[in-house]
Order: C-alpha cells, then structure tokens, then sequence
C-alpha cells in the first residue's frame, strides 16, 4: 500500500484494518497451562468434552420423582421410598413408590418426572400429588450443556471466565494455549519526561507509554519497555533493532509524521519496509504499519488520545491476531445522537463520548490532546466519511468494554 498525501487518497478505515488482520498471522509457540491460569490466553487447541454434561439426567428442583404410571385421575397417594440428596447414587424406583430427590440430584431408573415439593401434600412417608402431573416435568436431560465428543471451544477463542468454567465442566485440568505475545515498546520525542521529574519549559509527561503498558497488559501481553527514545536517527536505528531482537512485535508513538524530527517512519524503512502510511481517520491519520527486520512494526501518533484511539482500532486487532486469536469484529451499537454535525469531514471520525438521557452525547473538547475525554466517556461515536449528523440520528457506538481488553 502506497501512503498518500491528500485527504481523498488517505486509507480508508476499514481497507487498513482489513489489511492489518490478513497479515496478522499468528508468530507465537504454546505451552500447557492449569485451567485455573488460563484467563485472556489464546487457544491453541480445541478441546474436545469426554464427558457429558450433565452425566445423567438430575432434577431441575427441590421436589419428589415418581413415574406418572403410578398417577390415577384426580389425587393420587405414594409411599416415599428413599431420600436423594444431590451427589448420593440412587436406587432404582419401585412401582407404587416416590423419591423425596434434591435440586441437581441424579433422578432413579424408574422415574419420569419430578413434581415440584409446594404442590405435594405429606403425611408421614406418604406423598399425595395432584391431578394433571405431566411426563419429564422438572427433569433436566444427560447432555443437554454438552455430549461425549462436542468440541467446546475453538482454535484462536480467547479465553473469558465462562470460558473457563466450561472447561472445567467437562473436567479439564490443563488446556493448550499460545504463548504470551512480547510486544516493546518506545516513545519519541525529546520533550517527554518521565512522571515523578520536574518539568522544564516546552515538556511534558510521557502519557502515552503508561497508556500502552495498560493495554497490552489487559490483552495479557508482556511488555518490553524501551522507554523514551531521542529524536535522532541514531537513537531511533538503535531502539528499532533492538525491539526487532528482542520482541515479537513493536509499537511506537510519535514520529511517523512528515516533521524533520519524526524519524521513526524513515528508521523503519531504513532497517524493513513500511507498507501502509496514513489512515482517514480523525483522530489519528499518521497510523503507520510495516516490519522491522522479520518482525511487525506499528507506528501510532504521538498525541495521547490518537494513541488511545487508534490503538484500540487497528494494533489491538493486530496484536491479537499475532498472539494466535481469531479475529473478532467489534460490536456497534445504533443509538441516539446527542449532537449535531452540520459540516461532513473528509475522514471518519471517533468521538469520546457518553450515554446519558437516551443519547450518545461528546465530550466538550474533542482534542487529540485532551485525554481527559478517554476518561470521562463511555465509548466512542462513529462518524463515517461526509456524513451529517442530526439530533436524534442513529450513530454507531462502540463501548470501551470493547476495545480495552
């Protein structure tokens, strides 16, 4: 892909996402793991259940089990032959005979319902039952969650908490998963400071590297961090190949611009190749995408909220794809517009924004710099490409809770 330099030739989003996932092919070895460890890693196997669950049929409530060919018309009067706790093995039922049986209790051979105990009247070890009792009330079947042989999860799924209980339900202690991802790294720009160091005239504290340490932690990632580098080539040369060693993959801030201090861009070319440049996005265009040596770069703008933004957009899909997981669209929600936007722009903009009254309604200061917005909005608007936008209008809505972990 050729970069461009008019608004008209930018890449579109979805083009640039599309061509991010094709190339994330997954770079990663596996290892076994305890289920219990295995929250947000990558399946490298599908598992296959060699049990059924549940293993036998068991009642659905408190109540008593009985077969309905002991039942007469109007109320009917049964001699309660055993107690079944759940976990105790049953006896089989006797003709003339009911079981007083427990919530997820095994139902005995013999029974075909379970009657629910606030409809059965007793006296003694007899149970009367009332009229209309139908077969396989109550009664929760063998195998109705999973089958001997159903395959449960799939190759790339990563794994969530649900996930893991099922996994445990068939009674797997161990799973096969990716090995974590070693992404690095690096920020640019000479007027970064670390917190906790006073600021001098014309700096600011580096945001942008606690931000990208945060994500890739939460996508479970490891992370080497190359810290800030110097805006030279040398220091630039230097940091790239030794990310390229020393991860699987690189992602930069800052310097993927056309400035004469931006090196990061000419850096990569220099040591790989950089193949897509320049996204029609707002905010967030100098979104870069290559290889440095054999390993993959991407390059996000130094702004923290375009870092934020188009992290979330295009180096998470990508990331993932190389830690093995499958890809997964994000979900967009059609909700009210809060606002207006009487002028359409040229590129497809992403607004921080919170659901309040009914609507979607923007931060006050749509900044790249104000990364106070990340903070206070619950997700972002999507404004397409030369769209005008009414109040009341459906907008596409894409939660936090979709993009941050």
């Amino acid at each position: 892909m050729k970069s461009c330099d008019t608004q008209s030739d930018l890449i579109p989003v979805e083009t640039a996402l599309a061509h991010l996932v094709e190339r994330s092919t997954p770079i990663t070895g596996v290892e076994t793991i305890p289920v219990a460890e295995a929250l947000g890693r990558v399946l490298a196997e599908s598992p296959v259940a060699s049990v059924s669950v549940p293993p036998a049929d068991n009642s659905g409530m408190d109540g008593y089990a009985l077969n309905t060919s002991d039942l007469h018309k109007g109320e009917t009067q049964l001699v309660i032959s055993q107690r079944i706790p759940a976990g105790v093995a049953p006896q089989p039922l006797t003709p003339g005979n009911c079981a007083r049986i427990f919530t997820g209790a095994e139902i005995p051979a013999g029974a075909d319902t379970v009657v629910m105990q606030e409809n059965v009247s007793l006296d003694g070890d007899l149970a009367t039952f009332p009229d209309g009792v139908a077969a396989g009330d109550n009664i929760r079947r063998a195998g109705q969650d999973i089958n001997v042989g159903d395959a449960l999860l799939a190759n790339g799924v990563r794994l969530q908490p649900a996930d893991l209980g099922l996994l445990a339900s068939v009674g797997l202690s161990e799973v096969s998963v990716y090995r974590r991802l070693k992404v690095a790294i690096l920020s640019t720009g000479d007027e970064l400071v670390e917190p906790g160091l006073p600021l001098a005239a014309g700096q600011i504290y580096n945001s942008n590297r606690y931000i990208l340490t945060g994500l890739l932690q939460g996508l479970g990632m490891d992370v080497v961090d190359l810290g800030c580098v110097a805006d030279t080539r040398e220091a630039t040369l230097a940091a790239l190949e030794k990310a390229s060693v020393e991860a699987d993959a690189i992602v930069s801030t800052g310097g993927v611009s056309v400035g004469e201090e931006d090196h990061v861009k000419h850096c990569v070319e220099t040591l790989g190749e950089l193949d897509l440049w320049k996204i029609r996005i707002k905010p967030g265009k100098p979104v870069a995408y290559g290889r440095v040596k054999d390993t993959p770069f991407i390059g996000l703008p130094g702004n923290p909220t375009s870092t934020l933004i188009t992290f979330c957009l295009f180096a998470r899909p990508c990331l993932l794809g190389l830690q093995g997981a499958t890809y997964q669209p994000s979900v967009v929600l059609p909700l009210p517009a809060g606002f207006e936007r009487s002028r359409a722009i040229q590129r497809q903009e992403y607004l921080r924004v919170r659901f309040e009254g009914g609507a979607l309604i923007p931060y006050s200061n749509q900044s790249s710099g104000v990364l106070a917005s990340a903070s206070w909005a619950h997700g972002l608007a999507v404004v397409p490409v030369n769209t005008q936008v009414r109040l009341g209008d459906p907008i596409g809505f894409i939660p936090f809770s979709e993009l941050l972990t």
